[in-house]
């Protein structure tokens, strides 16, 4: 079993994903071509290789996928605008240094232009609704320095609706706890200071009980360990201080296991395909626990930290101590 992380791989696995556009699964994931470029990007700025993607060429990318008559950003060329997209695009022209592209005053507009009575966001005009997509507002107005002209209370208020039970969050009120929820529930209250809204010692017991035997996480209880939770439950834990709540070497062997060796990349779990989603998510949970030789990750919004410290927005997260071998 692999026992350290291949960075090489897994940067040569991230420049290779722009060459498959003769495959028939690049354009059937076209819908989420702005989400794996932030996957991607962010990886590599983890890793420390930043510049193995062009930037002039994944700033026109992005640009290219304004949609002008929403004044928001699709996940593709010529694709209606989405939150999903747009956080992703403000964190790539951020990460980027190319956030001056941006028409900061109409994604405003259209951010605020989703909010719900309840509180919650639909995640574009066709109205769906879920807590991620509240989380992408949260995020993106404080991203651009505009998360005063949001009703904080409503959002706060929908969050509460929002929690179970078991401490955890659900994607709407009423839905069961899972990981992927709690981590945007818990990431969105610690942008707004409001983290005293959580029942940490429950939500904490929670999230601790999602490791399994093999030291993988799952999402909820009687699930497979998957690895993308490698990032949601502990970013969550890291917001909370409770990382030691988790068998940390147990994990990191689990999300060592899953590397593809040969052409890079990780998977869910050990024997599958590895895909760029869970690239990002195993190394983000590697960097949070401290493996050697990664930048910090911040929790709270899912990019290096030093970009996040650098805009002033750092919020009170721990990671394990970076070791040095």
């Amino acid at each position: 079993m692999t026992t350290s992380l291949l960075v090489p791989l897994h940067v040569a696995y991230i420049r290779a994903l722009g060459n498959s556009q003769d495959e028939l699964s690049y354009h059937l994931s076209a819908h989420l071509r702005m989400n794996a470029v932030y996957w991607g990007l962010t990886a590599l700025c983890i890793m420390d290789h930043k510049d193995a993607l062009d930037r002039d060429e994944m700033v026109d990318f992005v640009m290219s996928c304004w949609d002008e008559e929403a004044g928001a950003f699709g996940a593709h060329t010529d694709h209606d605008a989405h939150l999903l997209s747009t956080l992703s695009a403000i964190q790539i022209l951020l990460m980027q240094d190319a956030l001056d592209r941006v028409d900061v005053d109409r994604v405003v507009k259209f951010i605020l232009s989703l909010q719900q009575p309840s509180g919650i966001f639909a995640g574009d005009a066709f109205g769906e609704t879920d807590t991620r997509f509240l989380y992408c507002a949260v995020s993106a107005l404080s991203l651009l320095g505009r998360l005063h002209e949001l009703d904080v209370e409503k959002i706060v208020a929908y969050i509460r609706h929002c929690r179970n039970f078991d401490g955890g969050f659900g994607a709407i009120a009423g839905a069961e706890s899972h990981a992927a929820q709690v981590f945007v529930c818990v990431a969105a209250l610690a942008i707004l200071d409001r983290l005293e809204e959580i029942d940490q010692p429950t939500l904490c017991w929670w999230l601790s009980e999602r490791q399994l035997p093999n030291g993988g996480l799952n999402g909820r209880p009687e699930k497979l360990e998957d690895v993308c939770y490698s990032f949601w439950v502990l970013s969550a834990l890291s917001i909370l201080g409770k990382l030691t709540w988790i068998d940390a070497s147990k994990l990191e062997a689990f999300i060592l296991s899953a590397q593809e060796t040969e052409s890079g990349g990780i998977a869910d779990r050990p024997g599958d395909v590895p895909d760029v989603f869970h690239t990002l998510f195993g190394i983000a949970g590697l960097s949070l626990l401290g493996y050697p030789g990664l930048m910090d990750l911040d929790p709270v919004y899912c990019m290096p930290a030093s970009i996040v410290e650098n805009v002033g927005l750092r919020k009170g997260w721990k990671a394990l101590q970076r070791r040095t071998s």
